[in-house]
């Protein structure tokens, strides 16, 4: 019998806490992402100040993306997600959003709540298809070309209690 030679499975990213070492290079990615990047000191001060914070990286060692939440009473803030314009369109993003969620849950937070650019319609989408609803929008919120600001559309995701260990998002 002939066995036909089977592509190999690459391990499935890890995430991992982020820590001011990884800064440098979150930032690199960051500026790849977005045309109005955070700067450094954006993600210094959020770890510095506590907020949550984890990498996601392939089996080599490769950032393929990162996010950070801000933890407040009964409710958690997404402040920033992105994912390496080369990993993108993956589930990457759906991985990340999994385990804030599961995050939300051993925290006791009811909700989840960001803001998205409201020309980035593809990151809508993405909140939508995971359950998140539009409940607002913050005018001028981010900086835009020329000078101007750009609406944010407010997105929030309930967060269900768990239930003997299943993670489906209600």
């Amino acid at each position: 019998m002939n066995a036909l030679p089977q592509p190999a499975v690459e391990p499935p990213p890890s995430l991992l806490p982020m820590r001011l070492a990884d800064v440098d290079e979150v930032h690199a990615l960051e500026a790849r992402a977005y045309s109005f990047p955070w700067t450094r000191g954006n993600f210094v001060d959020s770890l510095v100040a506590g907020h949550l914070a984890e990498v996601l990286r392939d089996a080599d060692g490769t950032l393929v993306g990162y996010w950070l939440a801000m933890p407040g009473v009964d409710e958690m803030h997404l402040l920033n997600l992105a994912v390496a314009p080369e990993h993108q369109h993956r589930g990457h993003a759906r991985c990340m959003l999994d385990a804030l969620v599961q995050r939300c849950r051993a925290l006791g937070a009811h909700a989840l709540w960001l803001e998205v650019r409201e020309s980035n319609e593809r990151a809508q989408a993405l909140y939508r298809r995971y359950g998140f609803v539009a409940v607002g929008r913050r005018r001028g919120y981010y900086p835009a070309a020329r000078g101007r600001r750009e609406d944010a559309i407010v997105m929030s995701l309930a967060i269900a209690p768990a239930r003997g260990g299943g993670g489906a998002v209600d």
